[in-house]
């Protein structure tokens, strides 16, 4: 990195997809026009090299492109509309010039697909490891609250998509290298660990139904987040091992034990975990399958006992241990 300023012109946006913004880059902060009757919804995630990430398992693209998904996949889990985004990153000497490009242009190829307006950040450099901070700003409507302490005794438990996969990829990747040899299965879960896609089409859905919902992103494994929910809410979830969605891919590499540990302890997927009254979940599973997207019916809640999750097995109920990742366990 020779020049700051002449980096900052070079990822300044040549286009603006937000009506409502005033003032991008260029001054000492954005402004734009917050819009009637919608809240704004801001979240903010940082991703160190080394911690986070490796260039033995994402190629700067990719890091760049999970970084915003991340701070998406927040967004989603509120019901929110992405609508800006700002970056912070501290740049080592290891990174070329090419490698901060591509960072960038990951960013912004996940951006494009949600119209997403880069609209400021921070460059420095960094003795070590790349450290790299995304805050997103999404608007969601002032009457959806899809909180975590939404949820009540009765509710069903839902999850999109397929659970365990990313955390199965990322194994691959560590014992072959990106560079590595994978068959047609290990490839896809190499690709959804490596490119993972924010669910918020089913965040907005949600949205959209206007009932009592509770809702999490799923970035620190199935268990992790229940226990998010069910501690929020002061019930109990009940979380049947049958109904957790698989990808093919997983099922044809790994056995069912494997499998459900990614699936609650791997983390990663980025998808949604939600609680919604009954009688309203068939609906909302067919305005998923309407959408093209996967909901599944994966248990229920009970009121408040003495374990916030439990794991219905075909051997009986046992509680399920929160052993998502932990930065400072």
């Amino acid at each position: 990195m020779k020049d700051e300023f002449e980096f900052i012109e070079s990822i300044k946006p040549e286009k603006h997809h937000q009506s409502s913004l005033v003032l991008g880059i260029g001054d000492d902060a954005a402004v734009y026009q917050s819009t009637k009757d919608m809240r704004e919804v801001v979240c903010v995630d940082t991703m160190i090299e080394g911690v986070h990430f490796t260039k033995d398992t994402l190629s700067a693209f990719q890091i760049g492109r999970k970084a915003l998904a991340i701070n998406v996949s927040d967004l989603a889990a509120m019901g929110a509309i992405p609508r800006f985004y700002l970056v912070s990153i501290a740049i080592p000497s290891e990174w070329n010039d090419h490698e901060v490009a591509e960072l960038y242009r990951g960013m912004k190829h996940l951006a494009g697909q949600f119209d997403m307006d880069l609209i400021g950040g921070d460059t420095v450099s960094a003795k070590e490891s790349l450290v790299i901070t995304v805050t997103a700003i999404g608007q969601v409507e002032e009457h959806v609250e899809l909180y975590r302490s939404k949820a009540e005794p009765g509710d069903a438990v839902f999850v999109t998509g397929s659970l365990g996969s990313s955390a199965a990829g990322l194994e691959l990747l560590l014992d072959k290298g990106r560079e590595g040899f994978f068959n047609e299965e290990e490839h896809q879960l190499v690709k959804l660990h490596q490119e993972p896609f924010p669910q918020v089409q089913v965040g907005r859905i949600c949205a959209d139904m206007m009932v009592r919902m509770a809702l999490n992103d799923v970035s620190d494994g199935l268990a992790s987040e229940a226990h998010e929910l069910a501690e929020a809410s002061e019930v109990t979830l009940i979380i049947r091992e049958e109904d957790i969605p698989f990808h093919p891919a997983l099922r044809a590499t790994k056995e069912a034990v494997e499998m459900l540990e990614y699936a609650c302890n791997g983390g990663e997927d980025f998808q949604l975990i939600g609680t919604i009254c009954d009688s309203k979940v068939e609906e909302l599973v067919q305005k998923g399958k309407k959408a093209g997207v996967s909901i599944h019916k994966v248990g229920e809640v009970q009121p408040k006992s003495d374990h916030p999750v439990y794991i219905q097995r075909q051997k009986g109920t046992e509680p399920l241990k929160k052993n998502g990742f932990n930065h400072f366990r």
